[in-house]
């Protein structure tokens, strides 16, 4: 008779009759399930929140370490980077005057409009208008001559070596019976840089007084 057999004619209402190796092989099985179903309860039910937060922290982690690492490998192409920004503001930062070098660039523009035979009517410099760290000159001018001449102006602002912009342009006739005869104004505005003692001063006058709650942006 096979095992098979022997298996099929258990009564599973005498258990105490089973052949020893049954009797056995049942115990193992209950064992097995009964350690499992408790494993199940005190310890995977309980310790399933640890596991999905310790899960969460260690991808997190390695995506930190990812990202620091891509940075590392790229350390010396941001190095690059940042000493070429450093050139190009230095290189822009000298095309703005000093604060003794703003007359003789106002001199420049009246001389471009002079130079370009455009009559002068109005050259007027407002007050400077103070940024982080340079300064900010408008210029209320006032030209008459020929639509040539204008664009001779324009090109010549545009060639002085230092910044200077040109803004609120109005273009009209000056003579209605004289042909090309245009009225040009125009608020040119030059800058400078601000010396350590200003930008000092500057940041003093932002800084809130003791125990005043810092101004909201």
């Amino acid at each position: 008779m096979s095992v098979l057999d022997d298996l099929k004619n258990l009564d599973p209402n005498d258990p105490g009759r089973w052949p020893f190796p049954v009797r056995a092989g049942a115990v193992a099985i209950c064992f097995v399930v009964l350690a499992a179903v408790l494993f199940y309860v005190l310890v995977w039910n309980e310790q399933k929140p640890n596991l999905d937060r310790v899960t969460g922290e260690e991808a997190q982690l390695r995506e930190t370490f990812r990202a620091k690492h891509a940075k590392a490998v790229n350390l010396a192409v941001y190095q690059q980077q940042l000493a070429d920004i450093e050139r190009s503001f230095g290189a822009l930062l000298r095309q703005l005057p000093g604060k003794t070098e703003v007359p003789n660039l106002l001199v420049d523009i009246s001389q471009v409009g002079v130079g370009a035979g455009l009559e002068e009517k109005l050259f007027q410099p407002s007050g400077e208008v103070k940024r982080d760290f340079y300064a900010e000159l408008p210029i209320k001018i006032r030209l008459t001559g020929s639509y040539h001449q204008m664009g001779e102006f324009v090109s010549g602002i545009a060639a002085l070596p230092r910044i200077v912009t040109l803004d609120e342009m109005k273009i009209k006739a000056e003579n209605k019976d004289v042909y090309d005869n245009l009225s040009f104004e125009l608020t040119a505005k030059t800058y400078r840089y601000l010396d350590d003692a200003e930008v000092a001063a500057a940041e003093k006058a932002k800084a809130p007084a003791p125990g005043q709650a810092p101004a909201a942006q």
